[in-house]
């Protein structure tokens, strides 16, 4: 049987194509940034990235083909924390915010609906501050384009943390063409509470009449429990990245309030090797006044990648081995594997270029659980008759 084809947009290093996997073929990529291309290429093959902003790209630089599915992970930084929330602009905004790149690689879906073909499938990855971002209406833009171009669709929030030992909630939205058979099985008449919080239902509610109408509560089951820990991810001799001095390490201690250096002394008294996720922090005293704060978890996962970019700080670990503490920065390795990515991905030389493909990535088994539990059925059916027809 012929491979499912996908268009992947704003590509960085093809995750969403290590999560489809083997099972679908990849027609044409895209990313604006050289360097995350160049890493798409390193593992992917040149055949199918066009590198470049996606404003400039041109119906005729995508396949004359109508595919299975459009993935577009759009940038978040203005939908997050980080970015402050800029939101994703509107569509007639000459100087777009960097997720208004939305809109340039929406004009290109609707380019090819006009030419007879669409997408039959569109999958929408970005930050869980999209629920919120301009009141809400930064969701309710994307949920009337989507209902608009004669999708039906639905949104479902999934946290890494399901998979791998990283915490990383994600929203999804996920559409279907209206002319695409919907298997019961797959819809559900009341959202899982297990993929549906409540800023999920809130923004569910707020959305305009017409897009309520293409709304679906995707049914998508549970994942086995994960059984790997933070920990076991953690490399002794690590590569692109050394071990702090025990200097280092107090003043990493230091910049801890008494709530973290508790939480710290709890793990020294374990009488087991425990291993934290740090992060460095801004946060205002008592005093009125920003100060630098260091802050740790032991609950077994990592905190979300982030890029370097922007100002974020790169996430620390800390090994407490009863009186022994040692700290260093996460190694690129260990942050591929927090994503889900074998061994034998090809990261960048450059630490924070390898960084950054990662924390700007989208975790591989939450695409293959999305694939096998929705986008695989989904397309099925269609299949079958696509291969009929030309018969």
């Amino acid at each position: 049987m012929a491979r499912r084809t996908f268009l992947e947009f704003f590509a960085g290093g093809g995750m969403a194509r290590a999560g489809l996997g083997d099972g679908w073929e990849c027609l044409f990529a895209n990313d604006f940034n050289a360097m995350k291309a160049a890493t798409y290429v390193a593992n992917w093959g040149a055949g199918d990235m066009k590198v470049g902003d996606v404003a400039q790209l041109a119906l005729a630089d995508l396949p004359d083909v109508a595919v299975d599915l459009a993935w577009a992970s759009f940038p978040c930084q203005d939908l997050s924390l980080a970015g402050g929330y800029r939101g994703l602009g509107h569509e007639q905004d000459d100087k777009p915010t960097r997720s208004g790149t939305f809109w340039p690689f929406w004009n290109l879906i609707r380019q090819l609906a006009a030419a007879g073909r669409a997408p039959k499938l569109i999958v929408l990855e970005n930050v869980y501050g999209v629920l919120t971002s301009h009141g809400g209406r930064d969701f309710s833009a994307i949920g009337s384009a989507i209902a608009e171009a004669g999708y039906r669709f639905g949104a479902l929030v999934i946290n890494a943390s399901h998979f791998v030992p990283q915490s990383r909630p994600r929203v999804f939205f996920i559409a279907a063409r209206q002319d695409l058979a919907l298997p019961a099985k797959l819809q559900a008449r009341e959202p899982n509470e297990e993929w549906r919080p409540t800023a999920l239902a809130q923004a569910h509610a707020r959305l305009p009449r017409a897009a309520k109408e293409a709304w679906i509560w995707w049914n998508l089951p549970s994942p086995p429990l994960r059984n790997t820990r933070f920990a076991d991810l953690i490399e002794e001799e690590p590569r692109g990245v050394s071990w702090r001095s025990a200097t280092e390490t107090e003043r990493l201690l230091a910049l801890m309030t008494p709530l973290h250096r508790a939480k710290v002394r709890e793990a020294s008294e374990a009488r087991a090797r425990r291993v934290g996720a740090v992060y460095r922090r801004t946060r205002v005293d008592a005093a009125g006044q920003k100060v630098q704060r260091a802050e740790v978890r032991f609950d077994d996962l990592a905190g979300c990648l982030r890029t370097p970019a922007g100002g974020s700080s790169r996430q620390t670990i800390l090994v407490v081995e009863t009186r022994k503490i040692r700290s260093r920065l996460l190694s690129p390795r260990e942050a591929a594997r927090l994503m889900g990515l074998s061994d034998a991905y090809i990261l960048p030389e450059r630490y924070n270029d390898a960084y950054h493909v990662c924390g700007d990535g989208v975790c591989v088994p939450v695409v293959r659980h999305l694939a096998q539990y929705i986008l695989e059925p989904l397309l099925g059916g269609s299949r079958r008759k696509d291969l009929a027809a030309a018969e």
